[in-house]
């Protein structure tokens, strides 16, 4: 049953026209769904519902990841539009001045935040 299931994704944001305007200022359509809340919609994958909560605590994780050709034209363009690309100097992730991981392990990736803090990333497959 479930393996036929189109599942979606969704999280909680503190407001959602601040959301609404920053994802649509990184490139992303929205629309506003039954009760407030906005729906991502991405080509080729079910809209992702983020919903309005007063005591919005962002996640400590990554919420959700956008697959690229090339991380360093997304990152370019992110940079351009704004984003602030988050710096790790950590034991076990370590970024370049753009906020690039280039470990040996898995693939290059970058995490940024949206205005309610939750982390977002984009990653080179």
């Amino acid at each position: 049953m479930l393996q036929t299931s189109k599942a979606f994704s969704s999280f909680s944001v503190k407001n959602i026209e601040e959301a609404k305007a920053f994802y649509e200022s990184i490139g992303l359509q929205t629309k506003v769904g039954e009760m407030g809340i906005l729906e991502l919609v991405i080509d080729g994958a079910e809209n992702i519902m983020l919903y309005p909560k007063d005591d919005h605590e962002p996640a400590t994780f990554t919420v959700l990841n956008f697959p690229v050709a090339s991380i360093e034209q997304a990152v370019d363009d992110l940079i351009a539009k704004g984003v602030k690309f988050e710096q790790y100097h950590s034991e076990y992730i370590k970024t370049d001045e753009k906020g690039i991981s280039r470990g040996s392990e898995g693939p290059q990736i970058a995490w940024f935040k949206d205005p309610s803090g939750n982390i977002l990333s984009v990653l080179e497959v």
